[in-house]
């Protein structure tokens, strides 16, 4: 053993290990805030593309979703970085990391189906459907399992529907798969 390596009676060994599951529950409730603060904006972009491309003449039906990602971005970016500030767990580490990747690739799809003329929604369900499962499993919380799951059956669905209810899908799938899962996630007495 070296000599600056501390060595723990059994008493502070349990109070270390406390803490430490303390601290991952506190920060697994706080990402919570990122799955609410995104179900609300991609939801509420998802319900208004929908009633300004259906129900106006406008050409700029569309606007809701940059908006929204701008100002999101903004704010995980932001999140992340005091997230840092205090301990970072592997957990937080690994979701933040994963959430990036995707976050990446929704840029990508969405980029890509711009120059193609057609709608994401329904490959920007399918990586919300793989975001929220895989960090369903990894926190082992169900109902992030779920909406993952939702996300993924409502990605299958919008193959067969026509594309003007594919925003809905999407607003839908969201407020499954976010928001619910969001607010029992801040809740949650045992996540």
């Amino acid at each position: 053993m070296e000599a600056n390596e501390m060595r723990l009676d059994p008493e502070q060994s349990l109070r270390l290990i406390t803490a430490t599951i303390a601290k991952t529950r506190d920060n697994i409730r706080a990402m919570s805030d990122c799955f609410l603060l995104w179900g609300w904006l991609i939801a509420g972009a998802s319900f208004a593309f929908y009633g300004l491309h259906a129900f106006t003449d406008t050409t700029l039906y569309f606007l809701p979703f940059p908006l929204v990602v701008l100002a999101g971005g903004i704010w995980t970016i932001r999140f992340f970085r005091r997230m840092k500030a205090g301990t970072e767990t592997w957990l937080n580490w690994f979701l933040k990391q994963l959430w990036a990747t995707i976050g990446v690739c929704f840029l990508l799809v969405v980029a890509m189906s711009v120059v193609k003329h057609q709608l994401p929604f329904t490959y920007t369900l399918l990586l919300g459907g793989l975001g929220t499962l895989v960090s369903g499993l990894v926190m082992r919380f169900r109902p992030l399992i779920g909406g993952g799951i939702l996300f993924l059956l409502l990605a299958c669905c919008s193959v067969v529907v026509s594309d003007a209810i594919k925003p809905l899908l999407q607003g839908v799938a969201v407020m499954g798969g976010y928001l619910i899962p969001g607010y029992l996630l801040k809740y949650s007495k045992t996540a």
